[in-house]
């Protein structure tokens, strides 16, 4: 298994099942969606899709709160885009980042256990989210289940 996350040879070459290579665009463009969402209509992404109450914190405390979410939607972008060039380019690292993905959905899942932020109801990000995490996991599995050549005895060697 660490020869498909870790491969020797970062080439373009997807030893993994192709549903997972396609599940994989999908979450890098619902990504690539939220960050922008996140990054140009912050307010409303934060109090629509989030359920952050945003009218409660302040003129101040609300400008902060969008600063400091626009600077988590430039990091998430940015991964993004490694995603992007991992799709076009080195698919060979497609469980890595599958890997990479799913343990900073997950991870900051756990931050916000610790800090819990206030949310008002049940906003619609919570289900996106969970759909990712679904995602995500479908797909590294995917991708980790080698897939014999076509013509080949069937055999495969990672």
């Amino acid at each position: 298994m660490v020869n498909f996350l870790l491969p020797r040879t970062a080439d373009n070459t997807y030893r993994g099942h192709k549903l997972g290579l396609w599940i994989f665009a999908v979450v890098v463009l619902l990504k690539i969606g939220i960050a922008l969402g996140s990054l140009f209509n912050g307010p409303n992404a934060a109090a629509q899709a989030d359920g952050i109450p945003l009218n409660t914190f302040g003129a101040t405390g609300a400008r902060d709160f969008l600063s400091l979410d626009a600077g988590l939607s430039v990091t998430l972008l940015m991964m993004a885009v490694i995603a992007v060039i991992v799709l076009l380019r080195y698919r060979a690292l497609v469980p890595l980042m599958f890997t990479i993905l799913l343990a900073e959905q997950l991870l900051r899942r756990l931050a916000y256990q610790v800090v819990p932020m206030i949310r008002v109801g049940t906003p619609p990000g919570i289900w996106i989210n969970l759909v990712l995490v679904v995602l995500m996991v479908v797909g590294l599995a995917l991708s980790l289940a080698p897939v014999a050549p076509k013509g080949s005895s069937g055999r495969v060697t990672p």
